[in-house]
């Protein structure tokens, strides 16, 4: 029986994703093997991009990409999709 209770102490409950686009973000540093200091920036993509675009970009990365830096690739797919963003010199252009 000390084994058991051995067993049932060093269980670790993991929780559960609080969003569905934390959930698609654990798999696509999953799949495409995303290096620690990148997950940030996964997340990230995935809670401001459609899941629908983030799953595309991943399925495209996986069928194009087949080096060790595929997730570079993923973020470059995933960067079309983003908003633009606005540059210091297009506000100053407004402004005059």
């Amino acid at each position: 029986m000390d084994g058991i209770a051995d067993i049932l102490k060093s269980h670790q409950s993991k929780k559960a994703p609080a969003y569905p686009w934390q959930d698609l973000a654990l798999r696509v540093i999953q799949e495409l093997n995303i290096p620690g200091f990148k997950r940030g920036a996964v997340f990230k993509v995935c809670k401001n991009l459609a899941p629908n675009l983030v799953e595309r970009a991943m399925n495209d990365t996986k069928e194009l990409c087949k080096t060790s830096s595929a997730w570079k690739y993923f973020f470059k797919l995933a960067d079309q999709h983003l908003p633009a963003k606005e540059t210091v010199d297009s506000k100053t252009k407004k402004d005059n």
